[in-house]
């Protein structure tokens, strides 16, 4: 349950983390996690008796990291985070998603209070975990963030706008399928320029064009005109001299993405529902 509390209901705090408090968090979670065992089937443990013990990346963890990772310096993560930049530290969590895994079985170990020594792990259970746990703070860090099911941290889509982010769309072509959910996760990439986003809605547009002959049967003429209309005078799939070009794209580029993509759901939905009305005797 994540329900604000006292100062956060009067205004008196705004529950946001700058990056010093985010990296400090993020720590303190490494930390918990690492304490609990989540990280010991990949990156393995340390025993009084046997010293290190290897877990599924090997003896040489620090080497992999900087293969996997392309920097130096980043492990041991729970040592190393304090001097982390954000793209350190988000490249870590993704990291860390995946290869966590949560402890199910093991032995004490109680010589010199060495501790667990665990030998059975369940890696859904302990990524469900690490996801709840970082979303916590990755959702009040910035605009807000989210480390995704696949892996990635993304942009939070605005209120009211995330069910069409977690929909399935009935396309049953692959390519075109794969083509929307490609740009959909590069819209939300944190980075994303206003090119990258006009890129996305054109690639939206596209899809619509796919549809255009199934929704040209579920839509008036006027209306299915008005789909491309929008992208053909902001300057996203065409150019000539009568487009728009002096709008905010951080506002507008939004709006159009939000627009095309509840379109795409309306729009799948409307042609299966007449396909099984066509269907029934």
């Amino acid at each position: 349950m994540t329900r604000p509390y006292y100062a956060q209901r009067k205004g008196n705090s705004s529950g946001q983390f700058d990056f010093l408090a985010l990296r400090q968090l993020a720590g303190s979670l490494f930390q918990k996690l690492d304490v609990d065992g989540f990280f010991d089937e990949s990156f393995g443990f340390h025993c009084v008796d046997q010293g290190f013990v290897a877990g599924k990346l090997g003896q040489h963890v620090e080497f992999t990291v900087h293969i996997r990772l392309g920097k130096p310096n980043l492990w041991p993560f729970v040592e190393r985070v304090y001097d982390y930049d954000e793209d350190d530290l988000f490249s870590v969590i993704e990291f860390l998603y995946d290869h966590v895994s949560k402890p199910v079985r093991g032995q004490l170990h109680d010589y010199g209070n060495c501790g667990m020594h665990w030998e059975e792990f369940d890696v859904e259970a302990g990524r469900k975990e690490f996801r709840e746990h970082v979303n916590l703070l990755l959702a009040r860090y910035g605009e807000g963030y989210e480390l995704s099911l696949q892996g990635e941290i993304l942009e939070t889509a605005p209120a009211g706008m995330a069910p069409l982010l977690q929909a399935d769309v009935p396309i049953t072509n692959a390519n075109v399928q794969a083509r929307l959910q490609s740009a959909i996760a590069k819209f939300r990439e944190r980075k994303s320029t206003p090119n990258d986003r006009r890129d996305v809605i054109r690639d939206l547009a596209d899809v619509l064009e796919y549809l255009r002959p199934q929704l040209k049967t579920v839509l008036t003429k006027k209306d299915d005109a008005a789909l491309f209309q929008i992208a053909n005078e902001f300057g996203i799939r065409h150019h000539n001299p009568m487009q728009k070009v002096d709008y905010d794209p951080n506002i507008w580029l939004s709006w159009m993405y939000y627009f095309y993509l509840a379109t795409i759901h309306a729009g799948t939905r409307l042609i299966e529902k007449a396909e099984a009305g066509s269907a029934s005797p």
